[in-house]
């Protein structure tokens, strides 16, 4: 009878324990942050999101070119050495979807972003920083 009682409790308490360390059901992970980034230069920009990852930087977004624009985006680590940089071809009277990964290969990714309008040349017409939230 003994045994019978003690497999019984033992049954009790392993699904006790089972349900009690079990995540709350509907329970998700804490998303990634994210930063909207809107760099303007006369009708040309680059509006969309980053979305700061471990050992990459998402981004989802447009270009729209008015004349020959180029996007450029560069990752950088808090001593301010490029970690990856990721550009579009040049894109002339369009708007084009943004969605590529720089790498930011690093323990904690990037410490910051920097987000440019190039023109057709790749020469920067403006560049914004955006920092990791």
């Amino acid at each position: 009878m003994k045994t019978h009682l003690a497999a019984a409790f033992g049954s009790v308490a392993l699904t006790a324990g089972m349900l009690l360390g079990a995540p709350a059901a509907g329970a998700q992970t804490a998303a990634y942050p994210t930063t909207a980034v809107d760099v303007t230069y006369g009708a040309s920009y680059v509006r969309g999101t980053l979305t700061w990852y471990n050992r990459s930087v998402g981004v989802e977004g447009t270009l729209r070119a008015v004349g020959c624009r180029r996007a450029w985006f560069g990752a950088y680590g808090a001593s301010g050495n490029e970690l990856g940089a990721r550009s579009t071809s040049t894109k002339c009277d369009v708007r084009y979807p943004l969605e590529t990964g720089i790498p930011a290969d690093v323990p904690g990714g990037a410490a910051y972003v920097i987000v440019c309008v190039d023109d057709a040349n790749a020469n920067s017409l403006k560049c914004v920083r955006y920092n990791r939230p």
